[in-house]
């Protein structure tokens, strides 16, 4: 596709004006027919997935995924919480044979309550509202109600997120000791920087599953989470969003809880990059992803591209999902 100009600098009085300019630019509403419900993961072909599928070199895998328990980041916000692990049946119930099976058998059974954006995770096109419109211009009340998602639930792409993996480490690129400063926006000279220090395999494009490690995770595990979900941070800078557009990936993911720099770069905004990714460009955010590990093997053999599964549960009209990524190299 034709090359998208860079924005001009902004105006942290105006993000409004600023929303709406990059979202008219990068606003992908119609590309795919008025019924689309894929977004930008309508780039994520056959062929993308044979490329990501030949990928695979020395069979070593790796899960990007936090652990799922009590000891998470989440502090409440917007009833987020860590998620609660129960025992149904147990051990101990099977040696005082309480749980009624014959002939001595036992077993364990359990149970799990958390938000679907607890840990990590991605986040439906049904997530994000522009002025009262969903992906594609529908109205959001259409999209999504009590009942859910009924329109672009996670499960509409459950079996289609797999294809080329790449991961720029932006932290150990231009970080120090491979992190990056809360507050350090991410912008697209920085993620290029990425690509040129890294060589040809970190090269980024059209149906590409982008991971950017900034090395917050790896600070919040040393220090602890402190204020890790939803207080400052590295992130993406708003004025990559014509560059996530122009470059037509797939979905990209981030070792942070909110992906976009944080606090953001206006005066009163939340989130606002989200708000033009989401519903008007149809991107798949993925948050709270752990690159550490795949980043240290990427280093050692300077390769930075793999093969990567990333399966949402495929939860019936939820506008985000917990998922289990795995990069396989």
């Amino acid at each position: 596709m034709p090359h998208v100009p860079a924005m001009a600098p902004l105006d942290p009085a105006d993000p409004e004006g600023a929303i709406a300019a990059a979202a008219k630019r990068n606003s992908n509403w119609g590309r795919w027919g008025d019924d689309d419900v894929l977004g930008t993961l309508n780039f994520l072909d056959e062929a993308k997935r044979r490329e990501g599928a030949a990928l695979v070199r020395r069979g070593v895998s790796f899960s990007l995924a936090q652990s799922f328990d009590m000891n998470g980041p989440q502090k409440g916000w917007r009833r987020r919480t860590n998620p609660v692990h129960t025992m149904l049946d147990t051990g101990t119930d099977a040696e005082r044979g309480t749980q009624g099976f014959p002939h001595g058998l036992g077993g364990a059974d359990d149970v799990i309550f958390m938000p679907l954006q607890a840990s990590t995770q991605w986040d439906g096109l049904g997530h994000i509202f522009d002025h009262g419109r969903a992906w594609n211009g529908r109205r959001a009340g259409d999209v999504v109600t009590s009942d859910g998602d009924a329109v672009t639930g996670i499960e509409t792409v459950a079996s289609l997120i797999c294809g080329r993996g790449v991961l720029l480490d932006v932290g150990r690129a231009i970080g120090t000791g491979g992190e990056l400063p809360d507050g350090f926006a991410i912008t697209t000279e920085h993620l290029e920087a990425t690509i040129a220090a890294q060589g040809e395999s970190a090269h980024v494009g059209r149906g590409d599953l982008l991971l950017v490690r900034t090395g917050r995770l790896a600070r919040a595990r040393r220090e602890g989470w402190g204020d890790y979900a939803g207080g400052p941070s590295p992130g993406l800078s708003f004025t990559t969003a014509d560059w996530l557009h122009d470059t037509e990936i797939a979905g990209i993911a981030t070792d942070t809880w909110g992906f976009e720099v944080r606090p953001n770069e206006f005066d009163v905004a939340f989130q606002p990059l989200h708000q033009v990714a989401i519903p008007n460009m149809g991107l798949f955010i993925g948050e709270m992803w752990d690159l550490d590990a795949l980043a240290a093997d990427c280093a050692a053999d300077g390769v930075w591209d793999f093969f990567l599964t990333a399966a949402p549960l495929p939860v019936t009209g939820a506008v985000g999902a917990p998922v289990n990524p795995i990069a396989v190299k």
